[in-house]
């Protein structure tokens, strides 16, 4: 039989395994791998398991390690999930499809779930049809998370900012993918990055300067045009920074945010897609996430 697992340190706090047993009503087994050391993980998953998912500190190393990558996976240089394949082992980053996922369904909502193989094309056909001009993402956070949601912003074909409380890291995240034509913006810039913004993705871990006192009118925006609502997508679903009379501004100006939890579940659904072949229980999915995080 089929197992699959999950290698990072630590992962004990890893709502995996939970989501999977959900998905597919306990069909495959799906366990922690503890351990510190990758290459003793990387060595277990090889004799073991036919699909991994792998989790901070490990997600550099993996894709290194891995035969192959997807395209968007090599841009991001680091991958949250492995597959045996019979051409070797191949990486995959569920950060990037996670995201896809997220905003289809909020710019096409009621729209059964798309599959990672239409998905992308679906975006990119919505997006001119709702937006008159190239539409901007504002990436907040240039870590593994906000590495790969800029690469998905712009594979969608949104027009990307880069964010960090690190100026130099957004510069660096520039210099090193020439290609996407990201550009970096000084957090000192929040509000007016944001009232820019059609897209937010917000990967910071904690609340930036300036964040909890964003206003109302920032959220609604001030466009040329008439455009969709501002979206916010958060991917912290632990400890989220927008919170209280903040998400109250969100919902005033007529913005949509989505909750980390919901880039959680798209994660999710992606690869475990990916490991199977097979279609996973979305609605178990939801109840199992609303039943864990609450």
């Amino acid at each position: 039989m089929r197992k699959f697992g999950i290698i990072g340190d630590p992962v004990s706090h890893s709502k995996s395994p939970v989501l999977f047993k959900a998905a597919y009503g306990g069909a495959w087994p799906y366990e922690l791998i503890e351990g510190s050391d990758f290459e003793t993980s990387w060595k277990r998953f090889l004799e073991e398991y036919a699909g991994i998912n792998v989790t901070a500190p490990f997600k550099a190393s993996a894709f290194r390690k891995a035969d192959m990558a997807t395209v968007a996976t090599a841009r991001i240089g680091a991958a949250n999930l492995i597959v045996k394949t019979p051409q070797g082992t191949e990486a995959h980053n569920s950060d990037f499809s996670g995201v896809i996922l997220s905003v289809r369904e909020a710019l096409a909502p009621g729209c059964a779930p798309a599959s990672d193989e239409t998905v992308l094309e679906e975006v990119r056909h919505l997006l001119p049809e709702l937006y008159p001009t190239r539409p901007e993402a504002l990436v907040i956070g240039c870590g593994g998370a906000g590495r790969a949601a800029a690469v998905a912003a712009v594979e969608m074909g949104f027009r990307v900012r880069v964010m960090n409380r690190t100026y130099l890291k957004a510069v660096d995240l520039c210099r090193e993918m020439p290609e996407m034509g990201f550009e970096a913006v000084h957090a000192d810039r929040l509000q007016e990055a944001v009232r820019d913004a059609d897209l937010v993705l917000y990967t910071a871990t904690g609340a930036l300067a300036g964040l909890q006192d964003l206003s109302e009118d920032v959220f609604s925006g001030k466009a040329p045009y008439e455009r969709p609502s501002k979206l916010i997508l958060e991917a912290n679903y632990k400890d989220p920074s927008f919170t209280g009379s903040l998400l109250g501004r969100i919902e005033s100006a007529g913005a949509q945010y989505i909750s980390g939890r919901r880039w959680l579940l798209y994660q999710a659904v992606s690869g475990y897609r990916i490991f199977t072949g097979r279609e996973p229980d979305i609605h178990a999915m939801v109840f199992a996430l609303n039943h864990e995080t609450q």
